[in-house]
């Protein structure tokens, strides 16, 4: 069960807001992600004030938004939808919350060369945190081979030098790194298994993965039996979520007090 409502509604309820965070699930409602536009007019027409955007929906949902944030806008992804005044606009606060998680939880590790796993919509924003992080050099993999070499491309001008590139091999990749971080949906309990082979892990090595249900996917808990720094991915989610508040309600949250809810919520029993 998603987290976000208990998350954002008790922010609210701290700020006296009348605040309501209702999930929208394609699966539980036995549709095809193509429902998309119909789901946005639903929202609109019952007044809500904006959506978070999920897995497969990031890029998507641009071709049926008004406009973009410049961050949307550069990255080419949106986690985050404002409707207002009849406008829908898109933003992105997926890479500021993964930036300031890794920021807080991986201090000192070593950034001359990471692995990026995925180059959808969750990956291009990480992309672009790891690299204003100051990772030196990006790898990365994507099963779409031409959705890797894109990613780095971009990253390679918009940062005006060879900071990114793509790869094939992610164990031959990982033998070089420093680090890996992960951005696909596998670990997801609607996706179980490990993205990698086991053996190419080596205590050297830091872990930061942005899967959040479970808190320890079966790659972290892998990580930590090797003794690899590791990153879980509920930071991120708090980040991102206190952004998306701000964006809602137009009053900035205490991220300091959901990340304590957060915590508080992943050791409650399910």
């Amino acid at each position: 069960m998603s987290k976000s409502p208990a998350l954002h509604e008790t922010e609210a309820w701290h700020l006296e807001l009348d605040y309501h965070y209702e999930l929208v699930d394609f699966a539980e409602r036995g549709l095809p992600a193509s429902a998309l536009p119909e789901l946005l007019v639903e929202l609109e027409d019952r007044g809500f004030a904006g959506s978070n955007i999920t897995h497969p929906c990031k890029q998507a949902v641009i071709a049926h938004l008004s406009s973009l944030s410049e961050d949307a806008e550069m990255l080419g992804a949106v986690n985050t939808v404002v409707l207002r005044d009849g406008k829908r606009i898109g933003h992105n606060t997926d890479w500021y919350g993964f930036y300031k998680n890794f920021e807080r939880g991986m201090p000192g590790v070593a950034k001359t060369h990471a692995v990026l796993l995925g180059a959808g919509g969750a990956g291009v924003a990480v992309a672009h945190a790891a690299i204003k992080l100051g990772i030196r050099m990006l790898s990365i993999f994507d099963q779409d081979t031409n959705r890797a070499a894109a990613l780095a491309d971009q990253l390679n001008r918009r940062f005006s030098r060879t900071c990114a590139q793509p790869v094939r091999e992610v164990g031959a990749a990982l033998a070089s790194a420093d680090g890996l971080i992960h951005a696909t949906p596998t670990g997801m309990r609607s996706h179980p298994g490990l993205p990698i082979e086991p053996e190419w892990l080596h205590p050297r090595h830091w872990v930061a993965d942005i899967v959040y249900m479970p808190l320890v996917t079966e790659l972290l808990a892998l990580a930590e039996k090797k003794g690899c720094r590791t990153l879980p991915g509920g930071g991120m989610t708090v980040f991102q979520a206190a952004a998306a508040f701000e964006l809602f309600t137009g009053v900035k949250p205490d991220a300091d007090r959901m990340s304590r809810h957060f915590e508080e919520l992943c050791r409650a029993p399910a």
